[in-house]
C-alpha cells in the first residue's frame, strides 16, 4: 500500500459508523494523533462520520479518551456524504453494516473492524473498545506506511 494516490493527492481514510459518537470518534481521534506522531499530517486526509449521526459524542467515550490524553469533548457527530465516501481511498466501518455507506461502483478500500457499540457500556468495557481501537489504527498506519 502507498500514501499517496497515483495523482500525488493525498491519501483519504474515512472512519464512519452509524451515529458518530463514539467508535469512529475514537478512530478519528487515534488517527490524527497517529499521524502526528509519525509527520504524516501532509499525506493523508482524515474524515468521520455517520449514516444517521447523534446529537452529541458518548459521555463515557468522551471520560475515556480524556484518560488516555486526548480531548474529544468539543466533537459533534456529523453525517458523512456520499461524496466523501466516493473520494475515500480506505473506508473504515466500526462493526456496523458497511452497505450504507459504500456505494457500488466505489472503487476504494474498505474495512470494518467489527467493534462494539460503547453506548451504555461501562467504563471498562468502553476503556476496552477504546484500546482496541487504538491497536487497529496503529495498525492501518503500519500497513499504509510500512516503512515509518
Amino acid at each position: 500500500m502507498t500514501n499517496t494516490t497515483a495523482n500525488g493527492e493525498s491519501v483519504r481514510v474515512a472512519f464512519v459508523c452509524v451515529q458518530n459518537a463514539g467508535r469512529s470518534q475514537m478512530a478519528y481521534a487515534f488517527a490524527q494523533q497517529a499521524l502526528e506522531k509519525r509527520g504524516l499530517e501532509d499525506e493523508f486526509e482524515l474524515i468521520t462520520g455517520g449514516t444517521q449521526p447523534a446529537d452529541h459524542v458518548h459521555e463515557m467515550v468522551v471520560k475515556t479518551m480524556a484518560e488516555a490524553g486526548i480531548g474529544i469533548s468539543d466533537r459533534t457527530p456529523r453525517e458523512v456524504t456520499f461524496e466523501e465516501i466516493q473520494g475515500s481511498d480506505y473506508v473504515i466501518t466500526m462493526g456496523c453494516a458497511a452497505e450504507d455507506v459504500c456505494p457500488a461502483g466505489w472503487a476504494g478500500e474498505n474495512s470494518d473492524w467489527d467493534l462494539p457499540d460503547p453506548d451504555g457500556k461501562s467504563v471498562d468495557k468502553v476503556t476496552e473498545i477504546r484500546d482496541e481501537i487504538e491497536r487497529c489504527v496503529e495498525k492501518l498506519f503500519d500497513e499504509l506506511q510500512p516503512d515509518k
